[in-house]
């Protein structure tokens, strides 16, 4: 899945978390940035999370940025889902869960 434009989905509320996604040159990679307060605690799950996430949409290519406020695993999950498919334009059959995994 090729990221088209700047997607974004969360929000900055406690227990949540804010995702932004953006284009990159084709071969870039993944360009992850993480903010959070429990970064120390948390951070390598948070990672993993967001990266299996983007795996499991074929996404390669992207920059993708997470401010994270407490979320748990599903939260961050959708997240990323939604700044992914509105960065596609992609508002009718979102696949939520299902394939995504």
């Amino acid at each position: 899945m090729e990221i088209k434009k700047y997607g974004t989905a969360g929000t900055l509320e406690s227990s949540d978390a804010m995702v932004t996604v953006e284009p990159v040159e084709k071969g870039s990679g993944i360009d992850f940035e993480l903010e959070s307060a429990v970064i120390h605690q948390y951070g390598n799950s948070i990672r993993k999370t967001v990266l299996t996430t983007l795996e499991n949409l074929g996404v390669e290519d992207v920059r993708i940025r997470v401010v994270d406020k407490g979320a748990l695993d599903c939260t961050l999950k959708a997240r990323v889902e939604a700044a992914v498919y509105r960065s596609l334009n992609q508002i009718d059959h979102i696949p939520w869960g299902g394939a995504v995994r």
